[in-house]
C-alpha cells in the first residue's frame, strides 16, 4: 500500500491563526504543514497538503488520491456539514479516511454536529488543535502497516 497520504484542508483554513484565534488558535496552515511534514517524515510517509476555498479542488485532489495514496486526512471545515459531492468522492476511495477537526464541532452551533464526511471516514478527531493532524497521520500510518500483513 502507498505511504502516501494526502492532507485535505477546507474552506477559510487559509485564515487559520488570524480568524477567531480564540477558537481555532494562533497557529497557521503553514505552522500545521510543517508539523504534518516533520511528523510524516518520522512515520516514514510521503505528504501531499493542500488547502481550498472551492469543493471542486478539494473534489479533484480526492480523485487523484485514489490514484496515488494510502489514505486521506481532511479537515473539510464548512463543508463538513453541506458536501454531499465530498462524500460521494470519499466513497469511491478504497483507503482509510481521517476526518481532523482543530474545534470539538459538538460543543458549538447545532448545524456543526452533522457532518457528511463522518459517513464515510474511518476514525473522527475533535477538539484537539492542530495536533490532531498529528494523531491523525500516527494513525494511518498504523493502518498503512497493517495492510501490509
Amino acid at each position: 500500500m502507498s505511504r502516501i497520504v494526502f492532507v485535505l484542508n477546507g474552506p477559510n483554513l487559509n485564515l487559520l491563526g488570524k480568524r477567531q484565534p480564540d477558537i481555532y488558535g494562533h497557529e497557521t496552515l503553514a505552522d500545521v504543514e510543517r508539523e504534518c511534514r516533520a511528523l510524516a517524515k518520522k512515520l516514514k510517509l510521503e505528504i501531499r497538503f493542500h488547502q481550498s476555498n472551492r469543493e471542486y479542488e478539494i473534489i479533484d485532489w480526492i480523485h487523484a488520491a485514489r490514484e496515488e495514496a494510502g489514505g486521506i486526512v481532511i479537515n473539510p471545515a464548512a463543508f463538513t456539514h453541506t458536501s454531499v459531492a465530498i462524500l460521494d468522492a470519499l466513497h469511491a476511495c478504497d483507503f482509510p479516511v481521517i476526518e481532523v477537526h482543530i474545534s470539538n464541532v459538538h460543543r458549538r452551533e447545532p448545524f456543526r454536529h452533522h457532518s457528511y464526511v463522518s459517513m464515510r471516514a474511518d476514525g473522527v478527531i475533535a477538539g484537539f488543535g492542530t495536533q490532531g493532524y498529528g494523531f491523525a497521520l500516527e494513525r494511518l500510518a498504523r493502518l498503512i502497516d497493517e495492510k501490509k500483513v
